[in-house]
């Protein structure tokens, strides 16, 4: 065990948590990756280090460091009007804000001046029909209640939007003639990660704060660049060695220290948002952090760039409280304090 000081099972069972995996990052390398639990509670089965959790909102992170290889291809400009390269949807504007412009770079640190719809961005509903993400944007649909346009000036707010994400796996699609699915996980070398994970075994289930079975136990969120990856904590430590190497100028991807450099600072009027990422400072050092809370699922990616020291940690249980007030809290202070 990686945590002397900390009883993991222990804590599980207080907890009620049904199942855990982690990747934990030092020297610049993945130093060693642990599961503990179940994938199904009240069975036999266990957690490995291939199973897949539920990232929730941790596939914007994902999205971003694609977003960034994109650029550095020339596919993409941080700083171009999403609506030059958007054919299928063009993002508009309420009429007091018309004329001013979004950019990539807008919506991945949530200042776009988008605001999601009340009550948008839920889980799927079994039998419903599986809107697409121009469904989505239109708001013909009771999963986005209203067509998703800027309400207040770009750059001037931070507003956390799901919708902001849906435009850029649009503006992906639209720009690569491809599926988002088709341009995510073979460009950044994931082989463990799915957005469908229909017929697989290998997948967590999710539970509740009191350690039961959600009642739809493989929940799925047709947002993937937004909530929707199913991945395992070696595959996302993966691409946050990635953006370490990028930082240095040795990315396997491509993408140079300018645009690795573009994720990690401060963003438009906000000095706590990067590029699909939130940012804290102490001392000198920056971290970087993106987490991850949906239905029957919470989890936590957070790296030191400079200290070369990172962890990815994913339970397929939802506490009810924030990450840092829980278990994954505790882990995150017994190796980063």
């Amino acid at each position: 065990m990686m945590f002397a000081a900390l009883n993991v099972k222990e804590r599980m069972e207080h907890y009620k948590i049904a199942g855990l995996s982690l990747a934990l990052i030092q020297d610049g390398k993945i130093n060693g990756t642990e599961q503990y639990g179940l994938k199904e509670a009240d069975t036999e089965d266990r957690v490995n280090e291939n199973t897949s959790f539920h990232s929730c909102s941790i596939s914007k992170f994902m999205t971003a460091i694609l977003v960034l290889k994109l650029v550095e291809q020339g596919y993409l400009d941080l700083d171009e009007e999403i609506n030059a390269k958007l054919t299928s949807w063009k993002l508009k504007a309420s009429e007091q804000i018309k004329g001013k412009t979004v950019t990539l770079r807008d919506l991945l640190s949530h200042q776009s001046g988008i605001i999601d719809p009340e009550g948008s961005f839920s889980e799927w509903k079994e039998n419903d029909e599986v809107p697409t993400i121009l469904d989505i944007l239109k708001g013909s649909t009771t999963y986005c209640r209203g067509p998703i346009k800027v309400e207040c000036e770009p750059k001037s707010e931070f507003h956390y939007s799901d919708a902001g994400f849906c435009i850029i796996q649009q503006l992906i699609e639209d720009t690569l003639k491809k599926s988002f699915k088709e341009s995510l996980f073979q460009p950044l070398q994931m082989n463990k990660s799915f957005i469908d994970i229909t017929g697989l075994e290998n997948i967590s289930s999710g539970h509740n704060k009191n350690g039961e079975l959600i009642s739809r136990k493989y929940p799925f969120y047709p947002y993937p660049a937004a909530c929707g990856i199913w991945t395992t904590p070696s595959d996302l430590a993966i691409l946050v060695l990635e953006l370490m190497n990028a930082l240095e100028g040795t990315s396997q991807l491509g993408i140079s220290i300018k645009n690795a450099k573009e994720l990690v600072s401060p963003q438009g009027n906000v000095n706590w948002t990067g590029l699909g990422v939130f940012l804290d400072s102490f001392d000198k050092d920056v971290e970087i952090s993106s987490l991850g809370w949906g239905i029957g699922f919470q989890c936590m990616l957070v790296a030191y760039p400079s200290l070369k020291k990172g962890a990815v940690i994913m339970t397929n249980t939802d506490l009810g409280v924030h990450q840092m007030k829980g278990l994954i809290g505790e882990i995150y202070s017994s190796f980063f304090g």
